[in-house]
């Protein structure tokens, strides 16, 4: 048999070995138009970043080793033009004509790019193929890229946004839909997972459409984005339009088959990104872009042509994604919102359990939100946030769902467990159960989507935590039910809740056996939920503490008045950014901004209610707040670079210090506040040795003195500022313990005596500004590279986390442990920075 085959990636070669495996006297063909077959398209955004570094790892099989292995020819770089149904031949662009007995369609996708402005620029790339990886990665390295937008947030669009960020690259997300990932996640979970991503140091800039692009970036609905290079992730289309005029049904650009991957005409077949599939749930056509379902429907195509009764059973959008170190997302099925429209009598639970038993380090949350259909309980759909396996949870729903599980199906379940891999309850078994009680009656709650869009307006606040949590809500002990409750009217509306669900949910058990009537428990707590107060007069005292490490500092004449710091890096912002913050200000505050000494821009006079809309708009536009609490402060520094008397690049510097532990330390708390300054030169503008941890430009004079002629008048002596260089006994002498290495006397000796320094930070520890003043002391060596700087910067900030005590600052850890000490620790030992940042600190700081 003569089957020939359009196209050479998932699909294509999958069906084609497996036709020669099932018969060794098929004639099969594939024709691609790539140079590569067989390569793996989902592992094309980590080429970029560098974690596969080897593109041709990218490439399972080249067309030499395919065709030896399996017995296939593969034609490439021949794109298929018009098929011919009544003759059986394909017509290519070079104008060869090929006849076939089969004809198997697996052209795949391509990917969507709109006719807009700038499209064509040279900034301006799709990812699709090993190709496209490659190009953009080399644009990144060898343009020295610092900005980068990503227009679309669907998997594809977000895996590039990691991938770029992990470059180095800021990173902004535009994405038309009001949420990221649209369609594959319900809204409240998508809103979790933008927040993730924005303390990920990722832009999100919803309700976006983009309208141009630019030299300097994109053009959108919701104003200019920069970037210097623009990433296009809108999605793909089918590629079919060769077939338009063939006959071959197509809907939406996709090809119509069957359950056999049967086209409407004889002989033609389909399976890939350029088919329709259909949805197990709901039996409609569906389109499902995935390589897991080219490979599934490619392997049925082929045991159908050769004879076996199989057929496909469907898809059920299943998809996996890796967001960042720390956080993955996993969903299949129907989201809550499709399988109303799609008719189910559809119920949602959201909760937060452990990933595994909480006592095993490393133990994490997942945040699962499960669908079902209300008057059956069979299980419709998944979707799964976390740090760990996200993957196990939505397999075993898949699984499920295939099967036509119920709920009840879940419950006894006898699945693996052991401390390391999960809990002894796993956790989709826990949110079944959950899911059990709220359809049952047992459970009265309101979802976060039900939150979100106020369905508790009129309902109080009970903060059920094991604390006070919750800023102006009444917090009731749980020993305390009855004595609290005694005078409440039964039918009070009252909200529970707690940190996650769990508690609220046995709050109300006991409240009901009281005979109340209208309580309702908030699903995932204070984790999945924003829960607001509004407060009547003054803000509380929790408040204020919570909204202070915000970097929002109460105005203290007035009540509800807060000064919102904004971060620079190290004073220095872009023109953008400073139209943003000057539009915040006139948008949220009074309209006057001032400047902290630690170089953050202070918007005036914000009322309550507006710090987190002006938050929420900052974050939007690469913008935060911060800067106070027990934490790293922001960093800042001289003008070091364009200074006449510079010797470091104190902007380029302090960045990567403000990059490393502002913002990678951020939630990492200290026994108190911790500051870094910078210094370019000896003259100190920023007085560096007064702060917790200062560095300071140095190029150490290594003097040749056997030059030295002994001049009466020394021109290194004149030039010498601080006066310690003298000619003693006819030659130069400089004590290097009282030279500050300004290499001010660089070249000034006509006999080259002060040519040759080396470069390098000195660094002083334990310095502070305020009531107590105190200078910080050197390092007893300068410091020759950039690695061991930033190396020496984090022991620093490690050992007072780990040897501080809380309420003290970093100068009396030093004065308590003793210079000789912490100068060891910094310059000749090992600390265990994993044991430490698991350690419970408790910050002192006040402002």
């Amino acid at each position: 048999m003569n089957i020939v085959i359009l196209g050479g990636v998932a699909a294509g070669t999958k069906v084609a070995a497996k036709l020669m495996r099932q018969n060794r006297n098929n004639n099969v063909t594939i024709y691609t138009k790539s140079k590569d077959i067989s390569y793996a398209g989902c592992g094309l955004p980590y080429h970029i970043s560098g974690l596969i570094p080897d593109k041709d790892s990218l490439v399972v099989n080249t067309p030499e080793k395919f065709s030896m292995l399996t017995g296939v020819n593969v034609k490439t770089e021949m794109e298929a033009i018009k098929i011919d149904p009544n003759r059986k031949s394909v017509l290519f662009k070079d104008n060869t004509e090929v006849t076939y007995d089969k004809l198997i369609i697996a052209t795949g996708a391509t990917p969507i790019v709109p006719n807009i402005e700038g499209v064509d620029r040279s900034n301006v790339f799709t990812l699709r193929t090993v190709e496209d990886a490659v190009n953009i990665k080399r644009y990144i390295e060898e343009k020295s890229v610092k900005s980068a937008v990503i227009v679309g947030a669907s998997f594809i669009g977000l895996e590039v946004a990691e991938n770029i960020k992990a470059k180095g690259v800021n990173v902004t997300v535009a994405d038309l839909a009001d949420q990221v990932l649209p369609n594959l996640f319900d809204p409240d979970m998508a809103q979790y997972i933008k927040k993730q991503l924005i303390q990920k140091g990722i832009r999100v800039v919803n309700g976006a459409k983009l309208e141009e692009i630019t030299d300097s970036g994109i053009k959108t609905t919701r104003g200019d984005i920069t970037g210097e290079i623009v990433i296009l992730a809108l999605g793909v289309k089918p590629a079919t339009d060769f077939l338009l005029d063939s006959g071959i049904e197509l809907e939406k650009g996709a090809i119509v088959v069957d359950d056999q991957l049967r086209s409407n005409l004889d002989d033609i077949y389909a399976a890939g990104d350029c088919a329709l599939v259909r949805s197990v749930l709901t039996g409609k056509r569906a389109y499902s872009a995935m390589g897991s379902t080219a490979n599934i429907t490619g392997r049925i195509l082929a045991k159908a042509l050769t004879g076996e009764d199989i057929k496909y059973r469907g898809c059920l959008s299943t998809a996996v994604l890796k967001l960042f170190d720390g956080l993955n997302a996993g969903r299949t099925g129907l989201t809550e919102k499709s399988a109303e429209l799609e008719g189910f009598d559809a119920i949602s639970v959201s909760l937060v359990v452990d990933d595994k038993a909480h006592y095993y380090p490393g133990s994490g949350n997942f945040v699962i939100k499960l669908v079902a259909d209300k008057s059956s309980h069979k299980v419709l759909g998944v979707q799964v946030v976390g740090p760990g396996e996200v993957d196990k949870i939505v397999d075993t729903a898949v699984t499920a769902i295939y099967m036509g599980a119920k709920l009840e199906d879940l419950d006894s379940l006898d699945l693996s467990y052991a401390p390391p891999f999960s809990t002894a309850i796993n956790p989709l078994v826990q949110a079944s159960y959950v899911l059990e009680n709220k359809i049952n009656g047992v459970l009265d709650s309101f979802t976060p989507y039900e939150y979100m869009c106020g369905k508790a307006e009129g309902y109080q606040v009970i903060d059920v935590n094991n604390s006070p949590t919750i800023p102006g809500a009444k917090f009731v002990a749980f020993d305390k039910l009855e004595e609290t409750f005694k005078d409440t009217p039964k039918d009070a509306k009252l909200l529970l809740v707690c940190a996650r669900g769990r508690k609220s949910y046995l709050v109300q058990n006991r409240l009901k056996a009281m005979g109340f009537t209208a309580t309702k428990s908030l699903e995932g707590g204070v984790n999945l939920n924003d829960v607001k107060i509004k407060f009547a007069g003054a803000i509380p005292p929790q408040e204020v503490r919570r909204v202070k490490a915000l970097g929002c500092l109460q105005d203290k004449r007035y009540p509800d008045v807060f000064n919102v710091r904004i971060i620079t890096r190290n004073g220095k912002i872009t023109a953008e950014e400073q139209k943003t913050i000057w539009e915040a200000c006139e948008k949220f505050g009074s309209g006057e901004i001032t400047m902290t000494t630690r170089l953050t821009l202070e918007v005036q006079g914000v009322k309550y209610e507006n710090i987190q809309p002006l938050i929420e708009f900052l974050n939007e536009r690469g913008l935060s707040t911060g800067g106070t609490g027990s934490l790293v402060r922001p960093v800042v520094s001289c003008k070091g670079t364009t200074c006449q008397y510079g010797l470091a690049d104190t902007f380029a510097l302090s960045e990567k210090l403000h990059e490393k532990f502002y913002v990678g330390y951020h939630g990492v708390t200290l026994p108190h506040k911790f500051k870094i300054a910078v210094g370019g030169c000896p003259n100190n503008c920023v007085k560096p040795n007064l702060n917790d941890l200062g560095i300071v430009g140095q190029n150490v004079p290594v003097f040749d003195i056997q030059k030295c002629k002994g001049c009466k008048v020394c021109q290194v002596v004149n030039s010498c500022p601080i006066k310690v260089a003298k000619v003693v006994d006819g030659k130069l002498s400089v004590d290097p313990n009282e030279c500050n290495n300004c290499s001010r006397c660089k070249g000034r000796c006509p006999f080259k005596v002060a040519e040759e320094y080396v470069p390098g930070y000195k660094v002083y520890v334990g310095g502070r500004w305020g009531k107590k003043i105190a200078h910080g002391i050197p390092l007893t060596r300068v410091i020759t590279s950039e690695e061991e700087l930033m190396d020496v910067v984090e022991k620093a900030i490690l050992l007072f986390r780990d040897e501080g005590k809380s309420g003290e600052r970093f100068a009396d850890t030093v004065a308590r442990l003793g210079f000789d000490y912490v100068n060891d620790k910094l310059l000749n030992s090992k600390i265990d920075k994993a044991a430490i940042l698991n350690k419970d600190v408790k910050g002192g700081a006040t402002c």
